[in-house]
C-alpha cells in the first residue's frame, strides 16, 4: 500500500482511478501491507481519504498474521500502541514470555519508546530464557517524502545477533502471508498478480510462492536494484495508474 497507493500520505496520481478500473474489469483485490504503526481500521480510513474504495476486511495486515501464529502464547510485544487492538486474542505480557514480537518503526517519538535500550534488553532477556523471536516484518528501510528512513529490521537483526536466534517473519516476504492473501481471494497463485514497489518484500517474496508480479516505479523502486536482481518482475509500470492498461495488453 505505502509506495503503491501513496508515499508518506501523499496519494499516487491515478491510483484511485486504477482501483476503480480494476474492480470494473472484474479483478478481485486484496490490499496487503507491512505497515505496523496504524490499525487496520486507521489504514482503511486513510486510504479511503485518497478516494480509493475499499472495505476494512480487504486489508491484510501483519497484526492479523501475528494473531494466527501466536494464538495461545504469552507474548512480549514491542509494537506501536495503535495496533494493540488488532492483536486481540494474544496474551500480552511483560515477563515470562513464550515469544517476543517486534513491530515496525515510524517517524514519531513513539518509536524511540518502543525500541528503547531497556525494552530491547528486556526482549533479549526473554529470548535468552527460551522465548522465540517473531517480527511483523524485517524491512531495512522505507521510503518517505524526505527520503529513505531506517526501519525496524535493524532491531530484529540486532536481537538475532545478540541472542543467536532466527526470527520468524510474519509479513512480507513470508510465504504464509502471500498464501493467506490467495486463500482470502479464493485464487490460484499462478493466476494472481502481486503489485508492489519493494523488490525484496514484494517481488522476490511473491515469486517464491508462484505469484506473478508487477513492479511500480514509485515508492521504494530503484532501477539499479532491479538491474542487479536475479529474480525479475513479470512487468514494470510507471505507477499503479498504468496497471489496468498494462494488464489488458499482457493477459
Amino acid at each position: 500500500m505505502d509506495g503503491v497507493l501513496h508515499v508518506s500520505g501523499e496519494p499516487i496520481p491515478g491510483a484511485a482511478d486504477a482501483v476503480r478500473r480494476l474492480r470494473a474489469d472484474g479483478h478481485r483485490l486484496r490490499f496487503v501491507t507491512n505497515t505496523t504503526t496504524r490499525s487496520r481500521a486507521q489504514l482503511a480510513e486513510a486510504i479511503r481519504g485518497f478516494g480509493i474504495e475499499l472495505e476494512d476486511d480487504e486489508i491484510q495486515t501483519t497484526a492479523g498474521a501475528a494473531v494466527r501464529a501466536l494464538h495461545g502464547k504469552r507474548v512480549l510485544a514491542l509494537v506501536s500502541n495503535a495496533i494493540v487492538g488488532d492483536l486481540d486474542g494474544i496474551e500480552l505480557v511483560g515477563v515470562g514470555a513464550d515469544a517476543v514480537l517486534l513491530g515496525g518503526a515510524d517517524e514519531t517519538p513513539e518509536t524511540n519508546l518502543v525500541f528503547s535500550y531497556m525494552n530491547l534488553a528486556r526482549a533479549f532477556a526473554e529470548l535468552e530464557a527460551g522465548a522465540e523471536l517473531y517480527c511483523l516484518h524485517r524491512n531495512r528501510w522505507w521510503q518517505t517524502r524526505r527520503g529513505p528512513l531506517l526501519d525496524s529490521g535493524a532491531f530484529v537483526a540486532g536481537l538475532e545477533y545478540a541472542a543467536e536466534v532466527d526470527a520468524h517473519v510474519l509479513g512480507k516476504p513470508s510465504p504464509s502471508f502471500f498464501a493467506a492473501a490467495c486463500e482470502a481471494l479464493d485464487a490460484e497463485p499462478k493466476m494472481t498478480w502481486m503489485v508492489g514497489d519493494d523488490l525484496e518484500s514484494d517481488i522476490v517474496g511473491a515469486h517464491g510462492v508462484g505469484l506473478r508480479t508487477v513492479l511500480v516505479r514509485t515508492g521504494k523502486f530503484r532501477p539499479d536494484l532491479v538491474e542487479a536482481a536475479t529474480i525479475q518482475p513479470d512487468g514494470i509500470v510507471s505507477s499503479l495508474g498504468h496497471l489496468p492498461e498494462w494488464l489488458e495488453e499482457h493477459l
